[in-house]
């Protein structure tokens, strides 16, 4: 492939995470972009790479994954994307795929993404959409878990909230935005935008903030979970089914 023969591709995925051990490939696990790159592979008849915006972990959804890949492919994109969802199974679609210039890189250009978590709150169980949040049946405290949220806005150092044993540069990150509201009968969505991710950070936000929640924590508490910078201060790791990958900003 020459450079000037090829062109640079901006992907935009849906997907159900339920059934894919995350969004990277890996050796012996099913993974999104195993499963994107080889239907995209017939499409294109050549071997496609793509470059995610992020990595979602396994079980985590999304509505806007964001990926780029170059091909020498003829084909229109929009004949490329039709044919595309022709070829994927039905827990992934291609929502928008668009011919971006060359420089443009998924990873490194994003400026932020939106992630949010929903928790079931009401008495029973869902037996509809229960791969979407977690069901909590204790009444929580939302006030307090709002307030605790908005304390993460700005730059703060969030490794209470990191998997353990992450090996990154910097544990530093600016959160842009946080909310909490109604996203239908007994069900919350929490919001955070931020410039970057650690690993397992929303969901340790999450489980620690359900602790607040749940009368265990105090907002004072919280506080100095997050100025503690230590994994153990902080609450469980909430279930991965309930985090979805809203959007990718550039």
């Amino acid at each position: 492939m020459t450079h000037d023969q090829r062109k640079n591709y901006k992907l935009v995925l849906e997907y159900d995470g339920s059934n894919y051990h995350g969004w990277q490939r890996q050796r012996g696990v099913l993974t999104i972009q195993e499963v994107v790159e080889t239907r995209l592979a017939i499409m294109t008849q050549a071997p496609v790479r793509l470059t995610g915006a992020g990595r979602t972990d396994a079980g985590v959804h999304a509505r806007g994954q964001v990926a780029n890949f170059f091909s020498e492919t003829q084909i229109s994109p929009e004949r490329l994307r039709r044919g595309l969802n022709g070829l994927l199974p039905d827990d992934i679609v291609a929502l928008e795929l668009t011919l971006t210039p060359d420089r443009f890189h998924a990873r490194f250009q994003a400026r932020s993404k939106v992630y949010e978590y929903r928790i079931h709150n009401g008495p029973m169980p869902p037996a509809l959409g229960r791969q979407y949040g977690w069901h909590i049946g204790q009444p929580l405290r939302w006030d307090s878990m709002e307030r605790c949220l908005k304390l993460l806005e700005g730059r703060h150092d969030f490794s209470s909230f990191q998997a353990t044993g992450s090996r990154v540069r910097s544990s530093e990150r600016i959160v842009l935005s946080t909310g909490i509201a109604p996203a239908g009968e007994d069900i919350q969505a929490i919001t955070i935008e931020a410039n970057g991710f650690l690993r397992y950070m929303v969901r340790n936000i999450v489980g620690t903030l359900v602790e607040v929640g749940r009368g265990k924590l105090t907002v004072e508490e919280f506080s100095a979970v997050v100025a503690a910078c230590d994994r153990i201060q902080a609450g469980m790791t909430a279930p991965a089914r309930g985090l979805c990958l809203l959007e990718v900003r550039y």
